[in-house]
């Protein structure tokens, strides 16, 4: 039985409204004296002419009795619901157990596809942990929306082309050499890199004509250029593949910036065709003044090609190719206007869809103790060395805290990964987020560590027990902690949904975080292995229901459920 459905459609009967208007509305109360389901009327005074607190006893009288409800209560404008715990008990708890890992799943999305474009770091560059942000947050929507019954589709929209590489091409020929760069790979790229910007900075603005001439090149298919750019590029995915492997995130398709070139010169006479593209002073644009946004830039005044000319170009073959339900971009939000300019540039082509269906998916910093980080000056936390050390400090607890851990380095690996992960997503995605050791590896708190912890907890209760629980009677949880958590493992349906709807990952990290609390809290209050038979097999049948849906809210965000810590 899905009890909040039934109460919205007690309550829509009695009100003779639509029963998901306030399917939507129903609330849980923080307070559980408050109830356990709670309607707000304010949205019904408008309707009915009639103060909420007044709607509320009016509804309370109207609406037939319950057999799951042991008490309705009007607080106010609120019309409260207490459920008869046993009944809700075996129906929740039934329903994780029957359904196991597909608990929370649906297919309310058709099989429609949803194209994610994440992570997209740039060549020559190392993988840093500003760039953690946009991968796992797409990796965590990507997982949402498949578990929802859209069929995701992730693109790792590479950095594969542009002024940045006329950079590194310039640096490399001016002070670097071939031995250095296969010795050092990326981390000597960068370093080019970063002198070639300190070079400049430094009063040598030659050498940014310099790079521009080696793009330049590039883009007429200079040989040895070309040569230059695949080296590089090689150089740099293979190095990002080990961070891939390690995060266990992988992509449908690689497709970077310069899987367009060819493909941007019919995208371009068809903007001309439309008679949206201008000239102005040799550069060709479109003017967005009337929906209050600079003109989107398409060729410069050389014919050389924009973000914005091959950003307009992959959303249209996208569409083609893949013809999705929506396309998100997960980037930074100070590329907000970009992402506004072009997409509208793609409406007024004529494709209708580009409105509804292209969306930005914004998210704020990830910066260091000593502020913002710059790849040009060098200023940044490589994701090899943050998960390096990682691995160590966790490895060092472990020692301390469970030295027989079999498997350690494995755990540890599960854990720190664990930890950097939630770390970035138990916070809505557009804040900011600032790295801190101490507070991301505590197995106390609000962190990922402590709710891995929680479900190796379950693990070990269970492995502990030397009886069955199947045919538990479920009727016996009824204390406030069993109570609490059982109404917290029931809203995850819900909350996926939410986080789907929102683009928000965190939603799903704070319901893992509920989960873990509650169920410590219940641990700690309410015997389970020391209880008598039937009450020990009932909380161990809690105890597998939590670990299951612990374990299902961290794979949806991309974190392991290590069973032993």
């Amino acid at each position: 039985m899905d009890f909040k459905f039934e109460i919205a459609n007690a309550v829509a009967k009695a009100a003779n409204i639509d029963v998901n208007e306030v399917f939507d509305a129903i609330e849980i109360p923080p307070d559980a004296d408050l109830g356990d389901f709670s309607f707000p009327c304010f949205k019904l005074a408008k309707n009915l002419k009639k103060a909420p607190p007044v709607i509320a006893a009016e509804l309370m009288d109207g609406i037939n009795d319950l057999d799951f409800v042991r008490r309705i209560a009007q607080t106010g404008a609120y019309l409260n619901f207490f459920i008869k715990r046993d009944a809700y008990a075996k129906a929740v708890l039934a329903k994780i157990n029957l359904e196991g890992k597909n608990f929370g799943r649906s297919d309310i999305g058709g099989g429609g596809t949803i194209v994610i474009d994440y992570s997209h770091p740039n060549m020559a560059k190392p993988f840093h942990v500003g760039h953690l942000r946009s991968t796992v947050i797409g990796h965590a929507l990507y997982n949402i929306f498949n578990a929802l019954g859209y069929r995701s589709f992730s693109i790792n929209y590479l950095g594969d082309w542009g002024t940045q590489f006329g950079k590194v091409i310039a640096a490399y020929e001016k002070w670097g050499n071939e031995d250095d760069v296969k010795k050092g790979g990326i981390r000597e790229l960068n370093r080019l890199y970063v002198k070639f910007h300190e070079e400049v900075d430094n009063g040598d603005k030659a050498l940014d004509d310099v790079a521009r001439a080696w793009h330049n090149k590039m883009e007429a298919g200079d040989e040895y250029a070309m040569r230059l750019w695949q080296w590089i590029k090689d150089i740099s995915m293979e190095e990002y593949a080990k961070i891939y492997d390690l995060l266990g995130i992988s992509f449908d398709s690689y497709q970077g910036e310069s899987y367009y070139n060819d493909k941007m010169e019919p995208v371009v006479q068809e903007l001309k065709d439309s008679g949206i593209l201008k000239q102005d002073k040799g550069a060709w644009l479109v003017d967005l003044e009337r929906f209050k946004m600079p003109p989107c830039l398409v060729l410069r005044s050389d014919g050389g090609t924009l973000y914005a000319t091959r950003d307009i170009t992959s959303a249209l073959h996208r569409k083609s190719e893949y013809d999705f339900v929506k396309a998100l971009y997960v980037t930074s939000h100070e590329q907000s206007l970009h992402f506004a300019q072009f997409f509208k540039v793609v409406e007024l082509m004529g494709y209708d869809w580009a409105a509804t269906q292209l969306l930005h998916v914004p998210f704020g910093y990830m910066n260091l103790p000593q502020g913002k980080m710059s790849t040009r000056k060098g200023n940044v936390l490589l994701m090899e060395d943050l998960l390096e050390q990682t691995f160590e400090k966790i490895t060092e607890i472990i020692d301390k805290k469970n030295p027989n851990l079999a498997d350690k380095e494995n755990v540890a690996k599960q854990v720190g990964i664990g930890a950097i992960i939630f770390n970035d997503l138990y916070n809505s995605r557009i804040k900011d987020v600032e790295f801190s050791w101490e507070r991301m590896l505590s197995f106390e708190g609000e962190t990922g560590p402590y709710v891995q912890y929680t479900h190796a907890r379950c693990c070990s209760v269970l492995g502990k027990a030397t009886i069955g629980f199947d045919d538990a009677d479920l009727s016996l949880l009824t204390s406030d902690e069993e109570f609490a958590l059982i109404k917290i493992l029931s809203t995850f349906p819900e909350r996926i949904e939410e986080a789907a709807q929102k683009y928000e990952p965190f939603i799903i990290s704070r319901f893992a975080m509920q989960c873990a609390q509650a169920f410590n809290k219940f641990y700690h209050e309410n015997p389970i292995l020391k209880a008598d038979e039937d009450l020990q097999e009932a909380r161990l049948y809690l105890t597998d229901c939590t670990k299951t849906v612990i374990a299902a809210a961290l794979k949806l965000i991309g974190i392991a459920a290590p069973q032993e810590m």
